[in-house]
């Protein structure tokens, strides 16, 4: 008998799906739920190592940024010859018998009436950016010192030090030291790069307590306190009295500022220091260590923002670039620059606001020619000018005297948007100071009601062009008023003088 089992055969219906075949393509087959599952799982995954890398870069410890950096930052001490009262001189009658005495008594004490003098020490801060001994420092540090004194740190002695040159506006100065040996110096970092957030450390002699660090994070960018150049950051890292000078630093050691001034209601740190960027000292370093000052280009222009009501008047679509309200003689009058023109760009970089222009002007090599894209009428075109420099041409800024006119002609006055004006006259002239020749309309008296009195406009004001044009009668401006309504627009744009000093004024036509 045969022991092998047979099975029955199972009969296949080719017209139906192996239920095999079907398992092995529902098994391929992508499920939606399960795509999904994964890709939460991976965002879920990937956020948190996002977050995980985040938390690494945050330091646990700026000990050894604190030791590389170290050796390169300096105590500095000032010390100045200050002169003091004695106060005032006993009168003794000549022939008297104390006579002698109180002569005796005076050349021992000083020489007899005259002011006796005393040193006045200070502290600062610096840090060296050469081997060969340039140390860079605030000027308000070292200024009017007769002995400028570096201590390095770690007991590694002391030397005097010369200064080479200053520069006020950035409040920048540069000394320099004679060794015999290489000094540790630092580099400076680019202050464009570093963002608002970024850690920072700060290293000076606060308070004289001599070397000390402390941390913190940039607060802001771009602050502007006083200067014409300035472009502080902002940090919360303790910064003192004594830190003046000291270098800012990020993670990689690089110098991105130098501690300048803190806003404090008491004299101690708040938590608003502010380090001049590195970006404007090494322009200043660069220009102190080759020539002794500084040497920044001149334009030559007087300007003002365009704010949106000038914008309007000028058919403007939006508020940007420098208007120019005056044009001296210089660069900009040889190139052909003219009051009213809108500077757009300068030297290749659009210019915002006049802080940009001022900044990409003073950066600029004396004697280089620049493009610089105006817009006049409404119309675009570009100036080739050869900067001058601008230390020159503040050492010679005088007035020029001007010889008065023969003919005085007859006044005419006019009340014209709340204005009362009246035509130049040389009475006028001379009451207000102006050139031979100055013309315009004189503002008599403004109605307080009205938006000229809203706008600043006085009495003594002389309006010299509207709409960009001279005007010489009040004829002139109601021509001009006229146009504008005509046109369309809301405001008339004005040029005003006071003091010699010009500004551009959008005031409301209204309707007629």
């Amino acid at each position: 008998m045969d022991a092998t089992r047979h099975h029955p055969s199972k009969v296949i219906d080719p017209t139906k799906e192996s239920p095999v075949k079907a398992q092995a393509q529902s098994a391929t087959r992508p499920n939606p739920k399960l795509i999904a599952t994964f890709f939460v799982a991976l965002a879920t995954f990937v956020l948190a190592f996002a977050s995980f890398a985040q938390a690494q870069t945050r330091p646990t410890s700026f000990a050894d940024l604190a030791e590389q950096v170290s050796p390169s930052v300096v105590n500095i001490t000032t010390a100045t010859v200050v002169s003091q009262d004695t106060g005032p001189t006993p009168m003794v009658p000549e022939g008297s018998p104390f006579e002698d005495f109180f002569r005796d008594f005076l050349d021992r004490n000083g020489e007899g009436n005259q002011p006796r003098s005393r040193r006045s020490s200070a502290l600062g801060s610096g840090f060296v950016i050469s081997e060969d001994g340039y140390i860079v420092t605030n000027n308000h540090v070292i200024e009017g010192a007769d002995e400028v004194v570096i201590e390095f740190y770690g007991n590694r002695g002391e030397l005097e030090a010369t200064v080479i040159g200053t520069d006020p506006n950035t409040d920048i100065a540069l000394l320099k030291v004679d060794t015999d040996e290489p000094l540790p110096y630092v580099n400076f970092g680019d202050s464009d790069a570093i963002r608002v957030g970024d850690w920072v450390m700060a290293m000076g002699n606060p308070l004289g307590q001599g070397f000390s660090i402390s941390a913190g994070i940039i607060s802001a960018r771009g602050r502007e306190l006083q200067g014409t150049y300035d472009d502080f950051l902002q940090t919360d890292a303790a910064i003192n009295r004594g830190n003046s000078g000291g270098p800012l630093f990020n993670m990689q050691g690089d110098v991105v500022g130098v501690n300048t001034a803190i806003l404090s209601p008491n004299g101690g740190s708040i938590g608003i220091g502010f380090a001049m960027a590195s970006n404007v000292v090494t322009k200043v370093v660069d220009q102190l260590q080759e020539f002794g000052e500084t040497r920044r280009g001149w334009l030559g222009v007087r300007i003002q923002d365009v704010t949106e009501d000038v914008a309007e008047a000028m058919g403007l679509e939006e508020a940007r670039g420098a208007l120019v309200t005056d044009v001296p003689e210089g660069p900009a009058m040889e190139a052909g620059m003219e009051s009213g023109d809108l500077i757009l760009s300068f030297a290749g970089e659009d210019v915002a606001n006049t802080r940009e222009l001022v900044r990409i002007v003073g950066n600029s090599g004396v004697g280089e020619t620049v493009r610089v894209v105006i817009m006049r009428d409404g119309q675009t075109q570009t100036l080739r000018v050869v900067l001058g420099r601008r230390e020159d041409a503040l050492a010679s800024d005088e007035s020029d005297e001007t010889t008065p006119d023969d003919v005085v002609p007859e006044a005419t006055e006019k009340t014209v948007l709340g204005l009362t004006l009246s035509e130049m006259t040389e009475e006028l002239r001379g009451e207000l100071g102006l050139d031979a020749g100055a013309e315009g309309l004189v503002v008599v008296d403004v109605d307080a009601s009205s938006e000229a009195a809203a706008k600043g406009l006085a009495a003594g004001d002389v309006i010299t062009e509207a709409g960009q044009e001279r005007l010489t009668t009040i004829a002139d401006l109601e021509e001009r008023i006229e146009a504008t309504r005509d046109g369309g627009r809301q405001s008339l744009l004005l040029l005003v003088r006071r003091g010699g000093d010009p500004r551009f004024v959008a005031l409301p036509v209204g309707e007629e």
